[in-house]
C-alpha cells in the first residue's frame, strides 16, 4: 500500500480525519499510536521508520477509536520530543497537530508525525535498533545492525543533490501526474518534502524519476531487454539475439515501458484462452511474477554502480533479471521467502509505490514464489555476485508429487540444476550457501528418490557433475 490514503486523510476536515485514518491499514509507511503512550516506547516506532523509508505516526487513535490528545497535554509534549530525547543520533520528523472530533463527539486534536528516511543507522538509549518491516517494528540483532550500517552508506546515494540537474529538467507532465496521486497541492514543496529536491536542485532519486532525460547526468540507469531465439545465447557467429531493445527515461516512464516490451517478447504457447473456445498465445511465465522481479530491478538497484545496467533476457524456456548491487544485507537468499525488507532507495520505493508499481521488496518476493507455484512451475532462482542479483524464472512445469515430498532445501537444488543444467558438487553448494558435506547429502538424497543421476568416471572426476533424470 502507498501513503496516499493516509496524505488525503491528514488533509481531510476535522469531523472525518479521525475515523479515515482510523479505517487506513497499517503498513510500511503508515502506524498509530495511543495517546497514552509513553515517549520512550513511541521513539522505537520512529527510529524504525527512520531506519527503514521513512513514514508516519499518528498518535491518539487506539483500537479504531478516536481518542484525542488533549486529554493529555503533557504527555503529547514529551510525545513530540521523543526523536530528540529518546532517539540516537536524534531522528529528523516534521510534527503536525490536526484538529478532529473525538469518539465522544468533542472537539480534538492528533498528532502526526512524519518521520524521515534517515542516512544514519538510530537507536534508543538501551542502544537497540529497530528497523520498520510491512506493519512490525523489528528490533534488529547485531549482524543485522553490522548489515544495516553497511547498507546504509550504499542508501545515501539517492540522496545526494545533482548540481547539474534542475527543476527546468523536470518532465512536468509526469510531475503533475504524481501531484494528483498523491493528492498534493504544490509540486515544489511536494518534490522538497519526499526528498527528491532542494533549492531548485534536484537530488539523485529527483533526477531519476522526474526528469526528462536523467540519462544525460547518470548515462547507466537505463533498462535492456534483449530477446534470443531458442535456450542459449550463442557466441560470435552462432550468437542467438532476436531484439535488442534500449529503455532510457525517468524511472516510472521505463517501467511502462519495458512492462509493454517484455509482454510483446515473453514465451508463449498455443492453448485454449479462457472460455472463448479459441486457440491463442498464452504466456509460460506469469506476468505478475516477471512484473515484480522488474520492479524490485529498477527500485532497489544499486545506482551508485557506474559501467552497468538492468537487463531482462528472455529465452525460449525462461525469464532472467540481472540488477547492478548486492542485495540489501537483510535479505538472506538462501531464505529469500523470510527477507526482511529494507530499501536501498527509500525515497524511489516511496513515489513508485505511491504509483502503483510493484509491492514492497519482501512482500514482491513472495508474491513471485506465489504466482509461479500457483502456475505450476518451478519456484524463482536468485543468485548473487559481486556486482549484483540475478534472477531466474523458468518455464518447465514441476512434478507436483515430487516436490509435495521435497525440503526446502532439496527443491532450490532442483532450481539450480533445472537452470544449470549440469553442476558440481562444490557448485551447487556455493550457489545455495552450504557446505559440501551438506550439499553431497542433499544430492544423494535427491539420487535415492530418483531426481538426479551422477555422472563420471570415479569417485574423484574432477569432471563429475551431477543432471536431473
Amino acid at each position: 500500500m502507498s501513503t496516499v490514503p493516509v496524505e488525503a486523510a491528514l488533509n481531510g476536515p476535522p469531523e472525518e480525519i479521525g475515523p479515515e485514518l482510523a479505517a487506513v491499514a497499517e503498513d510500511q509507511w503508515f502506524e498509530r499510536k495511543s495517546a497514552r503512550i509513553a515517549a520512550r516506547d513511541l521513539a522505537d516506532w520512529l527510529i524504525g521508520f527512520a531506519n527503514a523509508d521513512g513514514g508516519i505516526v499518528v498518535v491518539g487513535i487506539r483500537s479504531g477509536k478516536v481518542e484525542g490528545t488533549d486529554g493529555l497535554p503533557e504527555k503529547r509534549n514529551e510525545q513530540m520530543q521523543a526523536s530528540i530525547d529518546f532517539c540516537e543520533p536524534a531522528v529528523r520528523v516534521r510534527q503536525r497537530i490536526l484538529g478532529c472530533i473525538n469518539e465522544r463527539g468533542d472537539a480534538d486534536h492528533l498528532l502526526a508525525i512524519e518521520v524521515e528516511p534517515s542516512d544514519l543507522v538510530h537507536a534508543n538509549k538501551r542502544d537497540e535498533v529497530f528497523l520498520r518491516v510491512g506493519d512490525e517494528n523489528r528490533r534488529l540483532t547485531f549482524h543485522q545492525r553490522q548489515e544495516l550500517l553497511y547498507d546504509k552508506g550504499q542508501a545515501s546515494y539517492e540522496a545526494r543533490p545533482l548540481p547539474a540537474a534542475t527543476i527546468e529538467d523536470l518532465d512536468m507532465a509526469l510531475v503533475d501526474q504524481y501531484v494528483k496521486a498523491v493528492q498534493a497541492t504544490e509540486p515544489t514543496r511536494l518534490l522538497q518534502a519526499r526528498g527528491l529536491a532542494d533549492n531548485g536542485t534536484l537530488t539523485v532519486a529527483g533526477c531519476l524519476l522526474f526528469a526528462e532525460h536523467p540519462q544525460r547526468l547518470l548515462p547507466e540507469t537505463f533498462v535492456r531487454v534483449l530477446r534470443y531465439r531458442g535456450r542459449e545465447r550463442g557466441t560470435g557467429a552462432r550468437q542467438q539475439l532476436l531484439e535488442d531493445v534500449r529503455i532510457d527515461g525517468p524511472i516510472p516512464l521505463q517501467l511502462f515501458q519495458a512492462r509493454e516490451t517484455i509482454q510483446s517478447l515473453q514465451p508463449v504457447r498455443r492453448a485454449l484462452v479462457g472460455a472463448t473456445g479459441r486457440f491463442g498465445e498464452v504466456p509460460l511465465v506469469p506476468e505478475d511474477a516477471w512484473l515484480e522481479g522488474l520492479v524490485n530491478a529498477v527500485v532497489h538497484r544499486s545506482y551508485s554502480i557506474a559501467g552497468d545496467h538492468i537487463r531482462i533476457e528472455i529465452f525460449d524456456d525462461r525469464i532472467e533479471i540481472w540488477s547492478p548491487g548486492r542485495f540489501p544485507g537483510l535479505v538472506d537468499l538462501s531464505e529469500p521467502l523470510d527477507a526482511t525488507r529494507f530499501a536501498r532507495n527509500p525515497r524511489i520505493a516511496r513515489v513508485c509505490s505511491d504509483l502503483s508499481f510493484g509491492q514492497e521488496l519482501g512482500e514482491g518476493i513472495r508474491r513471485m514464489f506465489e504466482e509461479m507455484r500457483r502456475a505450476g512451475l518451478d519456484d524463482p532462482i536468485y543468485r548473487q555476485g559481486s556486482g549484483g542479483v540475478h534472477l531466474t524464472l523458468l518455464t518447465d512445469p514441476i512434478d507436483q508429487e515430487l516436490d509435495a515430498r521435497l525440503s526446502e532445501r532439496a527443491r532450490r537444488i532442483m532450481s539450480a540444476l533445472r537452470e544449470g543444467k549440469r553442476l558440481s558438487t562444490g557448485e551447487v553448494a556455493e550457489l545455495l550457501d552450504i557446505s559440501r558435506p551438506v550439499a553431497q547429502r542433499e544430492l544423494a538424497a535427491l539420487r535415492e528418490a530418483g531426481a538426479t543421476e551422477w555422472v563420471g568416471k570415479s569417485p574423484r572426476d574432477p569432471r563429475a557433475f551431477w543432471r536431473l533424470r
